[in-house]
């Protein structure tokens, strides 16, 4: 039904038998409606079923990813230092689970427990390996599969992110672009880590977090923490920012006036439940604590010490270099990291300026790509020109973008900048490897999509989070 204040506004005004108005009256009446036209604009955007263009969204970015994957996957069945290429250190610790030695062996000696990974992904590839094979062709096409899969399937929360924070039309460009980003493609069909599936659950935790802003329910709060907890014994480092972006919600919580000391235990708590298995198992195993993972030294002297071609040292890691390998399995794994440990505070100590130094250079690296143009360095990292006009561009949008969202309404804007802000904390403490950057993409796309589809024209009624719109 049309309200009588809508079709007064879309009415002609007969010069005849109207009196003669004033440019300013004439201006309210165009301005009027304009916000009329707006609003009905947006109305039939809510109502309108993304449901169609998502499946299609999905199907298409899963079709491009699958045909790249059909024509890589043949790189990870070389034999080479035992099928090495087969997941790496995942590939390792899934095959000595298979073989009944547990949860232990990263590399190729018999070296016992590890906590070197955190269980979801060498669990996830023990399965396949028990299903398909170990390191065989099936395999091979079996996790590829699944993470272009779960790639694919990330057009949907990007797509209901950006349309819970801005408008349907930044969610379409949004959930389009992500079916032919690139990175999107290459860590999902050229990749068997578990980038893609990081991506995936870190905008999902954004997506129920932001949803969770209205809500002080317990079994939402305790799903959450759940998933914060599954995305943690994943990747440690998405636990990052859990307190931050906790805080933040429940900020949003208190605003509203709802019960956010609650939510915040019942979300706390089931997020300690859930990880609280694997740090008894490390504890026992180990008998000392060891939370979720133990090489933060191991691969900090990966990233600092020596080498100051790349951002990578492989000569101060197992796998690159018989020493190391030949030490770890001296010491075993506690003793190696404990050795990491203090070569790596000695390293802090004794050129702190240098550490400096390296971590600039991180940080530039992960938000545009550049890391040198030296002769030696080019021929180890053949693509990295492309590479940086594509990361920087990205980058450029995604922060006008968010620029944007803070003019126009700082709380759209300010879950984004958290999880901008510390997720890659770790890695410039460590090292910058392109993938580990990914899980944020998402967000990066979604941010670029609205700095190309927002303008600021007096009519554009400000981005709000749809459960704070009247």
């Amino acid at each position: 039904m049309i309200s009588w204040p809508t079709l007064y506004l879309s009415a002609p005004i007969n010069p005849r038998s109207q009196p003669m108005l004033s440019r300013e009256t004439t201006a309210v009446l165009d301005s009027a409606r304009d916000v009329a036209a707006e609003s009905e604009r947006e109305r039939h955007e809510r109502q309108a079923h993304p449901l169609g263009m998502l499946l299609w969204a999905v199907a298409i970015g899963l079709l491009v990813r699958l045909v790249v994957a059909g024509l890589v996957y043949k790189q990870f069945l070389d034999p080479g230092r035992d099928h090495w290429e087969f997941g790496y250190e995942i590939g390792r610790v899934a095959r000595a689970i298979l073989a009944g030695r547990g949860f232990a062996n990263p590399y190729w000696a018999d070296t016992g427990p590890t906590a070197l990974l955190t269980p979801v992904f060498p669990y996830f590839f023990a399965g396949v390996f028990w299903i398909f094979g170990v390191s065989t062709k099936a395999s091979a096409l079996a996790i590829l599969g699944s993470n272009c899969l779960v790639s694919a399937l990330t057009a949907i929360p990007i797509y209901f992110v950006a349309r819970m924070c801005f408008n349907a039309r930044t969610a379409k460009w949004a959930a389009w672009c992500w079916a032919f980003f690139p990175y999107a493609i290459n860590f999902s069909a050229d990749s068997m880590w578990y980038h893609s599936f990081v991506a995936f659950l870190l905008v999902l935790l954004f997506w129920i977090g932001l949803r969770l802003g209205s809500s002080d329910r317990i079994p939402p709060w305790a799903g959450f923490g759940v998933l914060f907890g599954f995305a943690a014994l994943t990747n440690p480092v998405i636990l990052g920012i859990a307190p931050v972006f906790g805080a933040w919600v429940c900020h949003r919580l208190a605003r509203g006036g709802r019960r956010w000391t609650r939510a915040a235990a019942i979300g706390s708590l089931a997020l300690v439940a859930t990880i609280a298995p694997w740090l008894v198992r490390n504890y026992r195993t180990f008998h000392k604590p060891v939370f979720l993972k133990d090489n933060f030294w191991m691969e900090f002297c990966v990233g600092n010490l020596g080498n100051s071609l790349h951002w990578w040292n492989g000569d101060v890691h197992p796998s690159g270099n018989a020493a190391e390998m030949n030490t770890f399995e001296r010491l075993g794994e506690m003793g190696y990291m404990a050795l990491k440990h203090e070569q790596g505070v000695a390293f802090l100590e004794n050129t702190p300026e240098t550490f400096l130094a390296r971590t600039i250079r991180r940080v530039s690296y992960i938000w545009t790509g550049y890391w040198s143009f030296g002769r030696e360095y080019r021929r180890e990292e053949p693509l990295d020109p492309e590479n940086i006009v594509f990361l920087t561009s990205l980058t450029f949008l995604s922060f006008i973008g968010l620029y944007k969202a803070f003019r126009a309404n700082p709380q759209v804007a300010a879950p984004f900048f958290i999880v901008l802000l510390v997720y890659p904390a770790a890695y410039y403490l460590t090292h910058p490897d392109p993938g580990f950057r990914h899980p944020m993409d998402p967000l990066l796309v979604i941010l670029a999509c609205f700095a190309l589809t927002f303008r600021f024209p007096s009519r554009d009624k400000a981005p709000q989070l749809a459960n704070d719109r009247s």
